[in-house]
């Protein structure tokens, strides 16, 4: 979606929630890349591969000047006789670190596959972003998540749209308040109900 196109969208979404919305997670998205120098996993469901909002990312990454917004596609049924950028694996989720941020598309229930996966990757410390339709156990294990709403006018598509576009926007406003609190007691709390490192 080039940026007229964009910018006419915004118009005709002006004076809803949606713009702040979308430029919050954006936010989030851009501060959590950024902070860490990059290490962003973009994954969908199983029926639903975000190439799109890939190749959105990978544009506003260029154009802003910002390499850590470029994700890596992680793809349910990747082969290995795929080309390298797209052969990248499930697995890949389930060995996100800290440092790595982890953006989830779910059009749909994700699954429960999936949802170990992303599990095991915020335990290990990765950042968890979620961009769904109001799945609570996707809600649950997000440290951000935006959910579409049912209207005709702004569906999930759309919200990719908004949020690639506002990533690549400098000066985005980062997250202050009670949900940093949250963020950094999640983060202590899982810490300490982490098992212990092998070999203890």
């Amino acid at each position: 979606m080039d940026t007229v196109r964009v910018a006419l969208l915004r118009e005709m979404l002006a004076g809803t929630e949606w713009l702040g919305a979308t430029r919050r997670f954006a936010g989030a998205l851009r501060g959590s890349v950024v902070s860490y120098g990059g290490g962003l996993l973009l994954v969908g469901t199983a029926e639903y591969e975000p190439w799109h909002f890939a190749a959105h990312l990978v544009d506003e990454a260029a154009w802003s000047g910002t390499p850590e917004l470029s994700p890596t596609l992680v793809r349910h049924a990747s082969r290995p006789s795929d080309p390298s950028h797209l052969a990248v694996g499930l697995g890949r989720v389930s060995a996100a670190r800290r440092g790595e941020t982890l953006l989830v598309v779910a059009p749909a229930a994700p699954g429960a596959v999936l949802l170990e996966r992303v599990h095991d990757a915020r335990r290990a410390g990765a950042r968890v972003l979620a961009l769904d339709t109001g799945d609570r156990d996707l809600a649950v294990l997000a440290h951000e998540s935006l959910t579409a709403p049912p209207e005709p006018d702004v569906d999930l598509d759309t919200v990719q749209h908004l949020v690639s576009a506002a990533a690549g926007e400098p000066g985005l406003p980062r997250r202050r308040g009670r949900r940093r609190l949250r963020d950094r007691l999640s983060r202590l709390a899982e810490q300490l109900t982490a098992p212990p490192p092998a070999g203890w």
